[in-house]
């Protein structure tokens, strides 16, 4: 009789301990700094399902050009080349794509479509972005901060915006990194991950951004109204006017602070131009970086 061993999953920061996490991230910084060897194929004959329910420009691109660089292939799905997009229960493909690739990621609006997904899968199941959490986002940035001031544990971030998925991730990846994070939201728009704070780390929430800016070596923020919340543009500009990261906000932090954004941003509404694109912001690495991080994971995953 022979046992079959649990995929591992990374549905969110929490799936990976802290040595796993630095594994990652030292790979991560290993694969970008070596030339790269055609020769190399860890997943060579090794196939990627990437199921896409909400759109995505970096999410795409670096999860499949990273397959490819590892020699294996990345398949794109999209609802309406689906049944599951007509109504195919989850458990189902769930089960039917685990028997013909190696790892399937997900790319969906509601969390729980990727828990029950994964669920039932019997390969790796991949988090690529979803309304509670953006994992993969922060295996990237964490890499930006390392190449560019070093390690981040001790270090003070400061997120800036809507208590969304991205900020529910930077939530884990204090304790898991171990630095000190101070969230700035209006009232009404916290993030859903309860914070905690220990001798290794601590995260607070505070309706000024002025306070969560001071001396912070890392500031970061997202869009005010996400995929899926267009009908709320209006309502959410109004509560979020005073959350913008402009040069008086920046001016506020650590002398080497840096600016990060994961993408794409609306100049003039939650950044401002001459911050996302001035000598601070590290935007560009930090989007790039989303192929060599995924890449550390997928070999991680699935090698």
């Amino acid at each position: 009789m022979t046992t079959t061993k649990a995929p591992r999953h990374f549905l969110s920061l929490r799936d990976i301990s802290e040595d796993e996490a630095n594994l990652l991230l030292n790979r991560g910084l290993q694969m970008k700094q070596q030339p790269r060897d055609p020769s190399f194929q860890p997943l060579r004959a090794k196939t990627l399902a990437m199921l896409f329910e909400k759109a995505s420009t970096r999410t795409r691109v670096s999860f499949e050009v990273g397959m490819a660089h590892l020699g294996g292939h990345a398949l794109f799905l999209a609802p309406r080349d689906m049944q599951l997009g007509r109504g195919e229960p989850i458990e189902d493909s769930a089960r039917v794509l685990s028997s013909m690739v190696d790892a399937i990621m997900v790319r969906t609006h509601d969390h729980q479509r990727i828990t029950i997904f994964s669920a039932n899968a019997s390969v790796p199941v991949i988090n690529g972005l979803t309304n509670a959490f953006h994992p993969c986002q922060l295996l990237a940035d964490i890499q930006t901060y390392h190449e560019h001031r070093g390690a981040i544990a001790g270090r003070r971030v400061a997120f800036i915006g809507d208590g969304n998925n991205v900020c529910n991730s930077y939530i884990n990846a204090a304790a898991l990194y171990g630095f000190e994070l101070i969230i700035a939201c209006p009232p009404g728009f916290e993030p859903s991950v309860q914070p905690t704070s220990s001798a290794t780390h601590s995260v607070r929430i505070t309706s000024d951004p002025k306070e969560a800016a001071r001396g912070a070596d890392l500031i970061v923020t997202d869009v005010w109204a996400s995929m899926g919340q267009e009908d709320e543009r209006a309502s959410r500009l109004k509560a979020f006017a005073g959350y913008q990261v402009d040069q008086r906000l920046l001016a506020l932090a650590a002398p080497d602070a840096i600016f990060m954004h994961c993408l794409p941003a609306h100049r003039g509404e939650e950044v401002s131009a001459d911050v996302i694109d001035g000598p601070q912001s590290v935007v560009w690495d930090q989007a790039a970086n989303r192929l060599h991080a995924q890449k550390a994971l997928l070999e991680f995953l699935i090698a």
